[in-house]
Order: C-alpha cells, then sequence, then structure tokens
C-alpha cells in the first residue's frame, strides 16, 4: 500500500510539472523527434518518453530539423551503436547553433552509467540533458530545467522502482510491446544490461493484464510480452511465465501472443506446456544459445551447457511439434578455440534454426569478459562470423522450403508498392510472408498459401 501511494505521489508530481511546460509553450509549434538505437525495450521506452512529451504539449516531427525536441535513446550492447549515436549528436551542433532554443536530450542505456553520461555532456556542451533508464518518469522535471536554461544528468535511481501509469504514443494500431520484466539477475560475463537496467524486477500480474485489456479496447490484437528474460517472470512472487500467459490468452480481443527474449536456464516444462495449451500463444522462442561450446558457455556465465540446451530443445519440440526457434550468437568470445567454434557450428546444423542473430565480441567496459587476457583477434572474429553466417544460411534456406505448399494466417503488418501492391506479415512461428493484395487490409489476418521461397522469407497468396 505505501509503495503505492509513492508511485501515486510520483505521477502526480510530474503531471503537474508537465502542465507546466505545457503552460509555457502554449501557443507555440512545439515538436519532439526520438531516435531510437537498440532492442525492442528500447522501443518500448521511446513509446512512454514520446507520450511524456504529448502529455506535456510536444507534437511529433517527420524529421530532426523540424523538430524543437531532439531524444536519442540509447544503447550500450553493442560498440556500433555507440559510435553511429555519438556521431549523430555531433551533427545536430549547428543545428543547436541556428537555433538556440533547440532541445536536445539523450537518454537508454548507454547514459544509465555515470561516467559515460558526464563524458557525454563535456564532449557535447549544446546537450541539454542526459538521463538514464530508470528515470523516464523525470522527463518533465528535466523538460523544465530545459526551458528554464539549465543543463542536468540524472542517471541512477535508487531502488530502481517500477514506475505504473506513463502514458505512452503507441505508433503501431494493431499490434503492441508490453513490459512485464525489467532488469536482469543473469549477469552474463559479456552483458552490460543488468549494470544499466538495475536488477531484475517483475510488474504484478493483475498490472500486466489490465493493460493488455486496455491495448485490445484500443483495437490492437497482438501483444508481444517484453522482458531481458521473461522465462523468470514472477521471481520472488506467487505466479510464473506460464500463469501470466494463461492469463493474457484470457483477454478477450487479443489474437497473438509473442515475447522476447528467453533464457534456456528457466525453461521450464511446465511453461512449454502453457505454450502448447494456450491457443494465442504462437508457435516461436526466441532462445539464445550464445555458443554451442559448453567451456565458452561456462565462461559466458550463461548457466546451461550445450547438452542441456539441446535436451531442452529437443523436449519443447516433443511438446510444441511446430515451434521455430531463432536465436542469438557470439562469435570470437574471449579464449574461444577452433575446437569451440566448430562446437558452435554443429549445434547451428543439429539444431536447424529458422533465422539467427549473429554478432562478433564486442567489450563492453564494467563486465567481466572485458578484462579477460585472451581476446580473439578481430580479422579471426570476422573470419569466424562469415562461416557461421554462411552455415546459416544454408538452414535458413532449408527451414523455408518446408513451408512450401503451407496454408496458414498472416497478420497483415505493411506493405509495399512496385508495380502491384505487396503485402507482409507474419505467420504463428514468425515466418515472414509477401503477397499480393490492397492496401487496406492492414492491421486484418488474412489466409495465405506459400507458393515460393525467397533466401529469408516466403512468397504467396492470399486464399
Amino acid at each position: 500500500m505505501l509503495a503505492k501511494r509513492i508511485e501515486q505521489n510520483r505521477i502526480d508530481l510530474q503531471e503537474g510539472m508537465a502542465q507546466e511546460v505545457l503552460s509555457r509553450i502554449e501557443g507555440e509549434n512545439r515538436r519532439y523527434f526520438i531516435e531510437t538505437y537498440g532492442c525492442q525495450m528500447n522501443v518500448r521506452d521511446s513509446e512512454t518518453i514520446a507520450g511524456l512529451l504529448q502529455r506535456m504539449g510536444y507534437l511529433p516531427a517527420p524529421s530532426k530539423e523540424e523538430a524543437n525536441v531532439i531524444l536519442f535513446n540509447t544503447c550500450c550492447v553493442r560498440d556500433h551503436a555507440e559510435k553511429r549515436l555519438l556521431a549523430n549528436i555531433g551533427a545536430l551542433k549547428e543545428q543547436k547553433e541556428g537555433d538556440g532554443s533547440l532541445i536536445i536530450g539523450i537518454c537508454g542505456c548507454m547514459m544509465q552509467q555515470a561516467d559515460v553520461a558526464k563524458k557525454v555532456m563535456r564532449r557535447f556542451p549544446f546537450v541539454n540533458f542526459v538521463f538514464g533508464t530508470n528515470a523516464l518518469w523525470r522527463l518533465p522535471e528535466l523538460m523544465l530545467g530545459a526551458l528554464g536554461g539549465e543543463r542536468l544528468i540524472l542517471t541512477e535511481e535508487e531502488g530502481f522502482a517500477i514506475c505504473e501509469g506513463l502514458p505512452a504514443r503507441r505508433s503501431n494500431p494493431f499490434s503492441a510491446f508490453v513490459n512485464i520484466t525489467f532488469g536482469c539477475d543473469n549477469f552474463c560475463s559479456y552483458c552490460i544490461v543488468p549494470y544499466v537496467r538495475g536488477r531484475e524486477r517483475s510488474r504484478a500480474l493483475s498490472e500486466v493484464v489490465a493493460e493488455v485489456r486496455s491495448l485490445a479496447e484500443q483495437g490492437i490484437t497482438e501483444v508481444t510480452l517484453l522482458g531481458q528474460n521473461v522465462n523468470s517472470y514472477g521471481k520472488g512472487k506467487d505466479v510464473d511465465f506460464a500463469d501470466l500467459l494463461r492469463a493474457v490468452n484470457g483477454v478477450d480481443g487479443i489474437r497473438r501472443i509473442r515475447y522476447m527474449s528467453s533464457h534456456p536456464k528457466d525453461l521450464t516444462p511446465r511453461l512449454m506446456a502453457a505454450i502448447a495449451e494456450n491457443d494465442k500463444v504462437c508457435h516461436h522462442m526466441h532462445l539464445p544459445v550464445q555458443s554451442g561450446s559448453t567451456a565458452i558457455l561456462e565462461r559466458m556465465n550463461r548457466r546451461y551447457s550445450r547438452e542441456s540446451y539441446l535436451n531442452l530443445v529437443q523436449d519443447l519440440r516433443r511438446t510444441v511439434p511446430d515451434i521455430e526457434l531463432t536465436t542469438d550468437v557470439i562469435v570470437g568470445f574471449p579464449g574461444e578455440t577452433e575446437a569451440d567454434f566448430q562446437d558452435t557450428l554443429s549445434l547451428m546444423d543439429q539444431v536447424g534454426f529458422a533465422a539467427a542473430f549473429t554478432f562478433k565480441y564486442s567489450p563492453r567496459k564494467g563486465t567481466r569478459a572485458a578484462e579477460a587476457a585472451d581476446q580473439v583477434p578481430e580479422a579471426l572474429k570476422k573470419e569466424r562470423l562469415k562461416r557461421l553466417n554462411d552455415l546459416q544460411a544454408v538452414k535458413t534456406t532449408e527451414n523455408n522450403k518446408k513451408y512450401l505448399g503451407h496454408r496458414g494466417e498472416v497478420l497483415v503488418e505493411g506493405f509495399d508498392r512496385r508495380s502491384e501492391t505487396i503485402l507482409f506479415g507474419k505467420l504463428d512461428t514468425f515466418k515472414m510472408v509477401y503477397f499480393p493484395g490492397d492496401e487496406g487490409l492492414l492491421g486484418t489476418y488474412q489466409t495465405v498459401s506459400v507458393t515460393e521461397c525467397a533466401r529469408n522469407s516466403l512468397l504467396g497468396r492470399m486464399e
């Protein structure tokens, strides 16, 4: 009860500040632009940021050049995203010099690291504020400070509490992301997420279901439940992820339930049964393996072995025969030998993933793996990544071929105008299908027969 009162007080405080921002800019043409890097969690955070800005009276801008407020929602998992971000921030110097009222803010995982946040503020003196992932709810406060000429840093929030009831501007009218957990307790040796998003916290089952029900009432038919490790949902509570799937499955108006990402160590028979028994839960699981070598998995602190992962896949396919698996793989992890890499190739060949997101190992400051002495040379990482991708291309093609003649339901997600209008959308199993049709079918469910296979997708026709 006390926690609820504290949460309500925080919301009331920020709503009051949002109204003050609105009063200051009232009558002005104020627009915002958000550039998002990284994972689906960041995409969902950007929806909250947009909701807060619109509560303050700002409207979306079609480009950075037409915006009065520009926010970068950052990722710190991949080095490439960090370099691209810094270049894009620097490119705004001239725009800021031409318009002193322009507000520039940087948020997200990268800014949750206090030393990085301070470095960015020093390097880019035209940036108004930075804030971390756990301070989203304080955006109205930061905006008031920026309007008053202040430069502010908010990188840490004690306790990393979940703040319910924040507004959101969702860009997709028929599919939505729904957070179920925040943070992570796994501490994989290569990953910085637990340090920037905090320890794992689960939302109350009633709060998640209430949000899904509200989305359904707005016309949303597909939800994707999000967490760094959805399988461990409910830790410390009297519910688990299987319970949550069953509860969301009972929400009227929802037709599809997706989720990501899953950690192998928490994939239980009870959860497999929930996937099989609930008709709205899609038969696709993103199950990151990261490496096929038990020795490397131990160094990664993944807490499963090659053998236990393969056994899980066998059990899952026995329980849900048509399930499709996708995965993440890191090559060139510190200490990875050719024998370790061969173990990864053989596991990929044996499992036959529908698709794989593959990466060269990238050291992240603050993680144990970054301090390892036996780093793999960049050229060798690049060479191994190519060999892995070549193998996965073959496996993806093999996987696609089994869909020839398949008849299934597709949620139409978009269209492409060429010589004719081509619609596209995913089957229940996450397979993308392209087929001729009318763009007015966007957001509807259509029965499609697969007639051809492309390299990474399927081609078909409506029935």
